[in-house]
């Protein structure tokens, strides 16, 4: 039987990046204590895990469609979204390359590629959509402890930590343009959790860190500021 929807939502939370892995368990997880979602896949019409929590969670999950890597879609996603607020707007997109690939051996293409979907198409969907989250809320961004410039004492996987290093900045950036707000901020490291980006090897399963990665969330709420933190609310150094 689908679980009827709630009389008054805990909150809503636009989830962007929300159809597999860390995004599809953040959304199950909010939907368990009480949030609405708006979240989104990217198109090609194909039924993502998602839409299976929308039949479960009846009239509590809307999804919307979006490449965040694709401008002119992340514009449209704006102005559908322009009559709306969001308690909450976390990002969680990421790709990764050949692991043992050093900066010296990616092509141009390929460190394109990554650096795009990892820290600029997050930063120009907050851009585009920060307007829609109030004084009280929270604006978020899937991080990885990889992105630590001070924790990194063993090189590998030179491109994505670069990605994620970036992403990181241009988050102090924009925090520091938005200084006068008294919005949340986080900046997120998920653990090395196993997943199809994650791979085979992570020390953690999805349930050991997405639960914690949400309720980190919800207790960062109403605490202006970013911080750069893990799945169990550790700062993680820049």
């Amino acid at each position: 039987m689908p679980k009827t929807a709630l009389s008054a939502a805990a909150g809503t939370i636009l989830l962007i990046g929300a159809s597999r892995g860390l995004g599809h368990a953040m959304a199950a997880e909010f939907l368990k204590k009480g949030w609405d979602i708006v979240g989104t896949v990217r198109g090609g019409g194909s039924r993502t895990k998602l839409h299976d929590l929308a039949d479960e969670f009846e009239g509590r999950v809307e999804i919307e469609i979006v490449d965040i890597c694709e401008p002119d879609q992340v514009a449209a996603l704006r102005d559908r979204l322009s009559d709306r607020v969001f308690e909450m707007l976390f990002v969680n997109a990421g790709v990764t390359n050949n692991p043992a690939e050093t900066i010296a051996d990616v092509t141009t293409d390929e460190f394109v590629r990554v650096m795009v979907t990892n820290a600029l198409s997050p930063m120009r969907v907050i851009e585009s959509l920060e307007q829609y989250v109030p004084a009280t809320g929270l604006i978020g961004v899937m991080s990885s402890g990889q992105g630590s410039i001070a924790n990194n004492e063993t090189g590998q996987r030179e491109v994505y930590r670069g990605s994620k290093a970036a992403l990181n900045m241009f988050m102090r950036s924009f925090a520091a343009r938005h200084s006068g707000t008294s919005r949340a901020m986080v900046t997120m490291a998920p653990g090395w959790v196993r997943t199809e980006l994650g791979g085979p090897d992570g020390r953690l399963s999805i349930e050991e860190s997405v639960p914690s990665l949400v309720n980190v969330l919800l207790s960062k709420q109403g605490k202006p500021g970013l911080e750069y933190l893990d799945y169990l609310g550790r700062t993680v150094p820049w």
